[in-house]
């Protein structure tokens, strides 16, 4: 199994907006245990492109800060597991949820969407 997490490389943290995220942590999982993670891009891609990119690498379960509705839908549509509403160090999470401690916060999610996405029009 894959485990991926959003990342902030340079607080060694869990990213808290998912279409804008930099970086994924990978982890692979047998028998319950972390083989091995490593960190990675985000290939470029942004907001719906992510939910692709990251089942093409094989992805089930996604750790993550939040989200927005279209983010949901598109990870739903990928068939990855969200557990969202998650903050703090990325292997501590994952070591969390493979002892079944970690907690999903379905609320967890962007409000503020169309703010960061609008056109400014300069007058001259």
């Amino acid at each position: 199994m894959k485990i991926a997490a959003t990342y902030d490389v340079s607080q060694n943290v869990i990213f808290q907006h998912f279409g804008k995220t930099q970086n994924f942590k990978l982890y692979e999982i047998e028998n319950g245990k972390v083989l091995k993670s490593e960190v990675i891009d985000n290939g470029g891609f942004g907001h719906h492109d992510l939910a692709v990119y990251l089942k093409n690498l094989g992805v089930e379960i996604l750790i993550l800060g939040n989200r927005g509705q279209g983010a949901i839908d598109a990870l739903n549509n990928a068939g990855i597991k969200q557990l969202a509403g998650i903050t703090g160090n990325p292997d501590d999470a994952v070591a969390a949820f493979l002892d079944g401690t970690l907690k999903d916060n379905p609320d967890a999610k962007c409000n503020h969407h169309g703010e960061h996405h609008s056109t400014i029009t300069l007058k001259l």
